[in-house]
C-alpha cells in the first residue's frame, strides 16, 4: 500500500469566523453607507411629482420632456463607469462624500432654474451622483461586512433603493396637499413642483454627514499601506478576536491575486468582436428587466393617472401605495431568493408581469367618457399596476442583480457586470425617453409593447438562463 504526499490543508479564512463584538455598530455603518441607495432611490422617483408642471412651466412637448426626464440617464451611466476608479484613487467614504455634495448641488438647482436647459444640466448632475451611490454603496458594504453577515447587510442597499423611492412619493404628496392639489401652487415664494425637487437636499446632508462617521474601508486602506489604522478598522466591525495581522495579510493577499478583467476577456477565442454567450445572457437579462416598462411607474405614474382623469392629489397618493408594494415586494423577494431559487421567482415575476400589463393595456383601450376611464377599466388599471409592480419587485427587481453578481467566470466578473450594467441604463434611457411620446400615440398599444416584452422574457429564462442558487462562484464558467 502506497501514501501520497498531501498539500497543507490552509488555514481557515479568519473573515469566514469573524463576529463583531457590537453588531449595533456595524449596522449602523452599514445602513449609513446604504443612504447612497435611499438618495438614489429619491432622486430617481422624485423627478415623478413634477412631470406635468415642468410641461406647463416651460410649455414644452412630450419628446423635450421626455428628454429633460431621461437626461439624468446620462449622468447615471457616467457616475457608474467612473466611480470604482475614483473611489480606488481617493478612498470609498471621500467618493461619499463627492457624492452627497453633488446630490444636494443637484437638489438646489433643480429647484431653482433659469431655463429649461439649466434644470436639463442640473438633471445630469444629479445623475452622476446616482451613477456613483449606485456603485460605491455595494462596494463598500461587501467590504466592511463581517462574511457572517455580508448577505443580509449587503441587502440593505437594494432596501434603502425602495424605501427613497416611497419617501420621495410620500413628500411629493404632502406638499402637493400644502399647495391644495396644484403642482405650480406657490408655497413661500416657490412653485409645488420645485419644492419637491429641492427637499432632497435634506437627505443629501445627511448622508454627507453621516459619512464623516463611518470608517474607510479597510481594504482600501490596506491598498495605501495604512496598514495600523486597517487593523482598527477590521477589530471594529470583525470584533478584536480576530488574528489581525493574519487577515490584513489575508486581504493583501487576495488583492494582488485579482486578476482585472478588460473588455477583451469578454470575446469569444480568436474574434475581435463576438462576445461569450455567459455575456450576451447578462446583458439580456439586464434588458428585460427595463423593457417592461417598470420605470415607468416610478418616473410617470402620477402623468399617467393624470392623463386618464384621476385628479393629482389621487394621482400621487397612488404613486405613494405603489411605492410601498415596491417595497412589500423587495421584502418578499430577499426572503424567497435563496430559498426557492433565482430562476423559479423569475419565471413566476415575468408570467404576473405579463397578465398585469395585459389587463393594462385592456384597460388603456376604453374610450375616455368626461376625461377620464369607465369605472370598471378604471378600477382594472389601478389594480393592475400595483399587481405589475409586486410581482417585478419579488421577481426582476432583485434577482436580475443577484444573477448578474453569481452568473458570470471569475475571471471576467467585472468587466461582464460593467457590460450588463451599461446595457440595463441605455434600455433605461429608451424606455425612459420613449414613453410620453408613445403614451400620446397610442397608451394602450404601449402597454401591449411592455406585455410582449414580458412575455418574451419567459423563454429567454427557460432557455439561456441556469439557476446559481447553491453554487460557489468558483463553479460559474
Amino acid at each position: 500500500m502506497t501514501s501520497t504526499a498531501q498539500a497543507p490543508t490552509p488555514p481557515p479564512s479568519e473573515g469566514r469566523q469573524a463576529h463583531p463584538d457590537h453588531i449595533g455598530h456595524v449596522i449602523f455603518i452599514t445602513a449609513s453607507a446604504a443612504m447612497g441607495g435611499f438618495l438614489f432611490g429619491y432622486d430617481s422617483s422624485v423627478i415623478n411629482g413634477a412631470v406635468e408642471a415642468i410641461r406647463h412651466r416651460y410649455d414644452i412637448g412630450s419628446g423635450t420632456l421626455a428628454q429633460v426626464i431621461a437626461i439624468a440617464l446620462i449622468g447615471c451611466a457616467i457616475g457608474a463607469a467612473t466611480a470604482g476608479r475614483i473611489a480606488d484613487r481617493i478612498g470609498r467614504i471621500r467618493c461619499m462624500q463627492i457624492s452627497a455634495v453633488l446630490f444636494a448641488v443637484s437638489a438646489v438647482g433643480s429647484a431653482l432654474p433659469f431655463a429649461l436647459w439649466d434644470l436639463a444640466f442640473w438633471r445630469v448632475i444629479g445623475g452622476f451622483a446616482i451613477g456613483m451611490a449606485s456603485v460605491i454603496g455595494p462596494a463598500y458594504i461587501a467590504e466592511v461586512a463581517p462574511a457572517a453577515y455580508r448577505g443580509r447587510l449587503g441587502s440593505f442597499q437594494q432596501a434603502a433603493i425602495v424605501i427613497g423611492i416611497a419617501v420621495s412619493q410620500l413628500v411629493n404628496y404632502g406638499i402637493l396637499q400644502l399647495a391644495d392639489g396644484d403642482q405650480r401652487g406657490e408655497i413661500g415664494g416657490l412653485e409645488a413642483w420645485q419644492w419637491m425637487l429641492g427637499v432632497m437636499v435634506v437627505p443629501a446632508v445627511l448622508y454627507g454627514l453621516l459619512s464623516f462617521a463611518i470608517p474607510e474601508s479597510p481594504r482600501f486602506l490596506i491598498s495605501v499601506g495604512r496598514i495600523e489604522r486597517a487593523k482598527e478598522v477590521l477589530a471594529e466591525v470583525e470584533g478584536r478576536g480576530v488574528d489581525l495581522d493574519h487577515r490584513v495579510a489575508e486581504i493583501d493577499r487576495a488583492m494582488r491575486s485579482e486578476h482585472k478583467s478588460t473588455f477583451k476577456d469578454l470575446l469569444v477565442a480568436g474574434s475581435k468582436s463576438r462576445l461569450l454567450p455567459i455575456v450576451w445572457v447578462g446583458i439580456g437579462l439586464s434588458v428585460f428587466q427595463q423593457l417592461v416598462g417598470i420605470n415607468v411607474a416610478f418616473y410617470y405614474s402620477s402623468t399617467l393617472w393624470q392623463s386618464v382623469g384621476v385628479d393629482p392629489s389621487s394621482s400621487f397618493f397612488y404613486s405613494f401605495t405603489t411605492s410601498i408594494i415596491n417595497i412589500i415586494g423587495t421584502v418578499i423577494a430577499m426572503v424567497l431568493v435563496d430559498r426557492v431559487g433565482r430562476k423559479p421567482l423569475a419565471l413566476v415575476g415575468s408570467v404576473g408581469m405579463a397578465i398585469a400589463l395585459a389587463f393594462e393595456a385592456w384597460a388603456f383601450s376604453a374610450d375616455l367618457v368626461d376625461g377620464k376611464l369607465p369605472t370598471t377599466e378604471g378600477v382594472v388599471a389601478l389594480v393592475a399596476a400595483h399587481v405589475f409592480v409586486l410581482f417585478f419587485a419579488l421577481s426582476w427587481g432583485v434577482v436580475v442583480w443577484v444573477f448578474l453578481g453569481e452568473m458570470f467566470p471569475n475571471r471576467i466578473r467585472a468587466a461582464a457586470l460593467g457590460v450588463a450594467a451599461s446595457a440595463q441604463w441605455i434600455a433605461n434611457w429608451a424606455i425612459t425617453a420613449s414613453f410620453p411620446s408613445l403614451a400620446d400615440w397610442n397608451l394602450s398599444g404601449t402597454y401591449i409593447i411592455y406585455t410582449i416584452f414580458a412575455v418574451l422574457s419567459i423563454p429567454f429564462v427557460l432557455r439561456y438562463v441556469k439557476e446559481t442558487k447553491g453554487k460557489a462562484l468558483e463553479e460559474m464558467g
